[in-house]
C-alpha cells in the first residue's frame, strides 16, 4: 500500500512528539502517551483514506461502524496499558463491557446527542479521530460562511490557533479537535463566545514555550492555546500544544477552562 501525504502527516506529528519530549522534560510524560495514540492512529487512518469511498455529505451522518469496530478492543488494551490512572481504568472498565456496548458509546459520541461520562468521551474522541479526519481529507473542502467558530466541515470546536505570518503581521486559523482541518478566523476575537473587545482577551506567554501562546477570555472564562509559526516554523500545532501545561497551570490558577480539552485532559 502506498503512503499518501495524510500518511507523512501522522509521521511528522510522531517525529514531533519525540523531539518535544527530548526538549521539554516536563511534558515528556504526556507526549510519550500521544506517541503510541498516533502510532495505533495512523494505520487505521491510512486503511481508511485507502479506501477512496465517497463520504457522506455531512462527516455526522452515519457512522461506518463495521471499518473501526474491529480495532477497538486492541485501542482500549492500549489506552488500558498506557494512559493515567482514570483514563486506563475506563478503558479496562469498557473492555469488558463487550462489542454492543463499544458501539452505543461510539455511537452516541459521534452523534453527540447522548452525554457519555468524560472518559469515554474521549476515548471515544482519540479513537474516531483518524476517521474523522481520513472523511474530511476524502472530501471538498467546504466555503465556510464568515469566520466560525466550529469546524465548517464536521462541526468540531477547534484544538488550537495557528498562527502564520502574513505581510508584517500574522494570520490566525484554527484547527478542529476532531477531523483536524483548519480555517481562517479572525485575530482579536473569543472562538467560544465572541468576545472581541482586546481588553478582555488577555494572552499568556510562558518563557520557555515562546512559540505558544494561551489566548484567554475574561467575558466567558475560556482559553484557547495558539501556536504561532512565525516563531518556530517546525511546530505541528496538534503536537506542541500537548507540551503547553506551564500555560494550563497559569490558566487552572487565573480560573480559565480550555474551551476543547486535549488528549491529556489539558
Amino acid at each position: 500500500m502506498s503512503v499518501g501525504p495524510g500518511a507523512n502527516r501522522w509521521d511528522r506529528r510522531i517525529e514531533r512528539a519525540q523531539e518535544l519530549a527530548a526538549r521539554y522534560p516536563f511534558a515528556a510524560e504526556g507526549l510519550r502517551f500521544y506517541e503510541s495514540i498516533a502510532s495505533f492512529q495512523k494505520p487505521l487512518y491510512t486503511a481508511l483514506a485507502a479506501e477512496r469511498t465517497r463520504p457522506p455529505d455531512s462527516v455526522r451522518q452515519a457512522l461506518e461502524l463495521e471499518k473501526v469496530l474491529p480495532s477497538f478492543a486492541s485501542f482500549l488494551s492500549l489506552i488500558a496499558g498506557a494512559a493515567p490512572p482514570p483514563l486506563a481504568q475506563s478503558a479496562a472498565a469498557l473492555s469488558a463491557q463487550g462489542t454492543m456496548r463499544w458501539a452505543e458509546v461510539l455511537e452516541a459520541f459521534w452523534r453527540a446527542d447522548t452525554a457519555l461520562p468524560a472518559c469515554e468521551t474521549l476515548i471515544s474522541w482519540t479513537f474516531l479521530q483518524p476517521y474523522a479526519e481520513a472523511l474530511a481529507d476524502l472530501s471538498a473542502q467546504p466555503e465556510p460562511q464568515g469566520t466560525p467558530s466550529l469546524c465548517p466541515f464536521c462541526s468540531g470546536r477547534p484544538q488550537v490557533g495557528v498562527l502564520r505570518q502574513l505581510g508584517d503581521g500574522a494570520k490566525r486559523s484554527l484547527v478542529c479537535s476532531l477531523c483536524a482541518r483548519e480555517w481562517d478566523f479572525r485575530r482579536i476575537v473569543c472562538p467560544a463566545c465572541g468576545e472581541e473587545s482586546v481588553d478582555k482577551l488577555p494572552v499568556y506567554v510562558a518563557e520557555e514555550l515562546g512559540h505558544l501562546r494561551l489566548e484567554a477570555c475574561d467575558t466567558c472564562r475560556h482559553f484557547i492555546t495558539t501556536i504561532d509559526l512565525t516563531k518556530d516554523g517546525r511546530a505541528v500545532p496538534v503536537v506542541d500544544e500537548l507540551a503547553a501545561i506551564p500555560l494550563s497551570l497559569w490558566a487552572a490558577e487565573n480560573r480559565y477552562t480550555k474551551w476543547s480539552p486535549n488528549l491529556l485532559g489539558l
